[in-house]
């Protein structure tokens, strides 16, 4: 009020300043006081399919690996990307990526889902518009101290080569692994490492971290309904839709939160996003 009646501008900015400051660090402890389930301080795998659609739904499922990725390196976390099978023209067929931070998995655990985009298609030469979908699910990178039972004979792992960067000597070995755990139809690969070995062992910890998730999901009685939304990456399961044409807007389906600005959002502008999703979970 002093700063006011003196029109002091100075007193004024700083005390403004302040506010905001304080009103973003109660914003920080309000959302950490969400995470507060056991498994959302962890790290985090991120999983990527492309839909039906060929080129189109493949680039699309990499500009949300991107999307991701971006907001990772854009807060100084880590990323290291586990597994990639390419398109056959551009983008990806699938990916698995490893994000490491404080609170990954409770920061994106509701991402998982069907992702839609609607634009005019870059690879439709009569520049018609295209819709097209792509799957993200979320997986805590789980401690070694957690026990999960996998039997052998449960176990189909294959080999292969690598399709990915990593040099002459992947491109010729059979290096890469994929691990399918029988009983629950659960897939996993990985061709980051040079070694069959390591490759193995990520294959098999990410496999773990798996069938816990499903575990959990069991127990909260939610699993039936998100194995039935992955069996269709199309209409209906979106959670989220990303608009660039007619009109430019980015939609969250679950909590109405919209934003307008499309290429900052794909940028890994996701922060609103992500604390719509967690003031919703926990309303």
């Amino acid at each position: 009020m002093l700063a006011n009646e003196e029109k002091d501008q100075q007193i004024i900015k700083e005390a403004l300043d302040k506010f905001k400051n304080l009103k973003n660090e109660y914003k920080k402890l309000e959302i950490k006081c969400f995470l507060s389930n056991e498994n959302d301080t962890l790290d985090s795998y991120l999983e990527f399919h492309a839909g039906a659609g060929g080129t189109e739904s493949q680039d699309w499922a990499a500009m949300l690996r991107r999307m991701y990725i971006k907001w990772a390196t854009n807060k100084g976390f880590k990323v290291e990307l586990i597994s990639e099978h390419r398109g056959d023209e551009a983008g990806i067929k699938s990916s698995v990526i490893k994000i490491f931070g404080d609170y990954i998995y409770g920061f994106l655990k509701s991402e998982s889902g069907i992702h839609r985009l609607v634009r005019i298609s870059p690879f439709d030469s009569g520049a018609r518009r295209h819709t097209s979908f792509a799957s993200v699910w979320v997986y805590p990178v789980i401690n070694e101290d957690i026990d999960i039972e996998i039997l052998e004979k449960d176990l189909r792992i294959d080999t292969f080569r690598s399709s990915g960067a990593g040099g002459q000597h992947v491109n010729t070995t059979d290096s890469a692994v994929r691990i399918t755990h029988l009983p629950s139809k659960i897939v996993v690969q990985c061709q980051n490492e040079r070694s069959q070995h390591k490759n193995k062992e990520t294959c098999m910890n990410m496999l773990k971290a798996r069938l816990y998730e499903f575990e959990l999901q069991k127990k909260e009685k939610a699993s039936e309904s998100i194995e039935n939304s992955k069996s269709d990456i199309g209409w209906g399961h979106q959670i989220r839709s990303y608009v660039l044409h007619p009109y430019r807007m980015v939609k969250d389906n679950r909590t109405n939160y919209e934003n307008s600005n499309p290429d900052k959002v794909l940028d890994g502008d996701l922060d609103n996003f992500l604390e719509n999703s967690l003031y919703k979970l926990n309303a």
